[in-house]
């Protein structure tokens, strides 16, 4: 709280301090800004773009060197594994292993030239095989070397027993050392020293019959050529890693040894492996930055890891993009420094419009502005001296409108003193129709008292719908003195809707035209006239539909095409040369389609249906807004 309220006030200081500053100042400032901010932004972000393509295509290249160890891979785990099948068909080596009885000495003789040499022969036809061993359990037969040797010798090793009691009955080990077992005691373990990939698989024979374990095992420096071979560059190294995180590696190339880490800082660094067939992910090394790309080797359960110095291409962005933005400063620099220039001049000028105004202000507008010239601040002393010449010219005319203002209220008191008279002598002869019996009159009378009242009181541009259908209903009982009672006025409008808000006067030019172009055909014609009211989702949709005498589709359409017009169309077009030639160009409708899109929206309006010899309908559009209670 206490942190939010410092930033605040601090802002608020820089904010008051800015606004002391000269024009020029904050000019200079907001380009610096404007130029400086969005320059190191591109900077860092093509810092960023060089950054990822380059380790983007460093780990594809990587990639390259993981699939070309994956294909050495693959071939020696076929070799050893033709190699193990190979040993395991021949059945000398099976009876041998299996006999129930014990071999004389003409009989180890006859195995030890015969079968065993072609054992050895396999191995040597593969030269990158190490051994092909057969381990037994039996106590009757003797050992061969360099391939037969009791099971004993072995049955200490850890290997020993996930082997024997796995259902696959085969395991591939990664092991650091290479265990004679001919040259150590039953249950004694001496390592060589030689790090090696071993295929162990047990022999059931017959089957379902423990007879022994097959081993077939291959240099690690031969099974994985590229890892323990001479590296290429100075900038990667490959390392394996076997299930339970022991690692192996070249410890002979300098990249990983000139990090000073440990094997064990190795492990911890690289579990980020994860048991993704394939990732890759940035870790640090002694201090420096490395790209990882692993990728898993099966069936052996372990992974591959291509480990990429990235110090050489995070080095070159950066001098990259310190060189980028040493250009932009210095290019900002020398903007800032032009600009300054430019804006003495061009200030100047904006220092005499600023005296001018002062003078203004004090109200003195007798003088003229020296300022000339093009420009936007040339055009500011234009509008400035028009402003001047308008002020004066307002004093000319407040002086001329305040002598008329009292001419004008007389003028209103009058109007409102005729248009009482008007209504009062309407009164007197509508009571003198009453005393000489003449009702259709008195009745006259009245609806014409009402119609004049509703057009002279105009103190709202809204009115009630009931307002509006009392008002056309005077119109029409007028009408029909004219037309001897033609005209029938029928209304279909719930009751809900009376109070519906609408734009006054917007029914009456709708109904004039029916009695004038409905009645139009026949002077024996009757008329009928229904107003009908429907409220749809917010919208209420108002129809006043007569069954005079109609229109052709063609008429229809150019009738809403000037209806829906913004502007009447100018005189002397073809379109005002169709509205003049036929009665009734909709300039009515129009003035009132366009009050209802003025008040209310694009969205409404209204439009006119017919056919011809049939009936006109118009349909208005209006928001459904009830006086009395809201929007509906």
């Amino acid at each position: 709280m206490r942190m939010r309220t410092f930033w605040k006030k601090t802002m608020r200081r820089l904010v008051e301090r800015q606004e002391q500053w000269s024009l020029q100042t904050r000019l200079i400032l907001a380009y610096v800004i404007i130029l400086l901010i969005p320059s190191v932004l591109i900077s860092l972000l093509l810092f960023r773009q060089f950054t990822g393509s380059a380790i983007d295509e460093m780990e594809k290249k990587n990639e390259n060197t993981l699939e070309i160890e994956r294909l050495n891979i693959d071939n020696n785990i076929e070799t050893m594994q033709r190699a193990a099948e190979l040993s395991q068909a021949d059945q000398d080596v099976l009876d041998y292993i299996s006999r129930t009885t014990e071999p004389d000495t003409a009989e180890l003789i006859d195995f030890s030239t015969r079968v065993v040499p072609v054992i050895n022969r396999l191995q040597y036809n593969n030269p990158n095989l190490l051994h092909i061993r057969i381990f037994f359990d039996n106590a009757l037969i003797n050992e061969m070397y360099p391939v037969f040797a009791e099971e004993g010798r072995v049955a200490s090793e850890p290997w020993f027993g996930r082997l024997t009691a796995s259902k696959e009955r085969k395991e591939w080990r990664l092991a650091p050392d290479d265990p004679d077992p001919f040259k150590m005691k039953i249950g004694e373990a001496t390592g060589v020293g030689q790090a090696k990939v071993a295929f162990l698989k047990e022999i059931e024979y017959p089957l379902g019959v423990h007879a022994g374990i097959l081993e077939v095992d291959m240099l690690m420096s031969s099974f994985f050529p590229k890892t323990f071979g001479s590296s290429e560059d100075d900038v990667s190294q490959l390392v394996i890693a076997d299930p339970q995180g022991h690692l192996f590696y070249n410890r002979q190339q300098k990249l990983l040894a000139s990090t000073g880490v440990t094997p064990e800082g190795l492990a911890n660094a690289l579990k980020p492996a994860g048991s993704e067939p394939s990732s890759s992910f940035r870790l640090t090394l002694g201090g420096k930055p490395f790209l990882a790309v692993s990728r898993t080797i099966e069936p052996l359960g372990a992974r591959m890891v291509n480990l990429v110095s990235l110090q050489n291409v995070l080095d070159s962005a950066r001098h990259t993009r310190d060189r980028i933005i040493a250009a932009n400063v210095i290019l900002i620099a020398i903007l800032g420094i032009a600009t300054y220039v430019l804006n003495s001049f061009i200030l100047k000028k904006l220092h005499i419009l600023a005296d001018s105004m002062k003078k203004a202000r004090k109200g003195d507008f007798g003088f003229d502005l020296t300022v000339r010239g093009g420009g936007e601040v040339g055009e500011l002393a234009h509008h400035f001296r028009k402003m001047l010449r308008k002020i004066n010219e307002l004093i000319a005319d407040a002086v001329n409108k305040k002598a008329a203002s009292k001419e004008t209220e007389l003028r209103s008191l009058k109007n409102q003193i005729d248009s009482h008279f008007l209504y009062n002598t309407l009164e007197n002869i509508k009571m003198m129709a009453e005393v000489e019996g003449q009702y259709p009159i008195s009745d006259a009378l009245t609806s014409l008292g009402g119609l004049m009242r509703y057009n002279l009181k105009w103190t709202s541009e809204y009115v009630r719908l009931r307002d509006e259908v009392a008002h056309i209903t005077n119109y029409i009982a007028i009408m029909n003195i004219r037309y001897e009672n033609k005209i029938r006025l029928a209304r279909d409008i719930p009751s809900s809707l009376l109070d519906q808000e609408l734009l006054k006067m917007s029914l009456q030019p709708i109904a004039e035209n029916a009695v004038k172009h409905g009645l139009r055909a026949s002077s024996t014609q009757e008329l009928t006239i229904r107003i009908e009211a429907e409220a749809r989702e917010g919208t209420l949709m108002l129809a006043v539909r007569d069954d005079g005498c109609g229109m052709p589709a063609e008429r229809v359409a150019q009738l809403n095409r000037s209806i829906a017009a913004e502007a009447p169309q100018p005189s002397g077009t073809a379109a005002s040369r169709e509205d003049a030639g036929q009665e009734g160009g909709g300039i009515g409708l129009r003035n009132v389609h366009q009050r209802i899109q003025l008040y209310y929206g694009k969205e409404y309006g209204l439009t006119v249906e017919s056919e011809e010899g049939a009936y006109t309908r118009v349909v208005i559009r209006i928001p459904y807004f009830i006086l009395t209670g809201g929007a509906g």
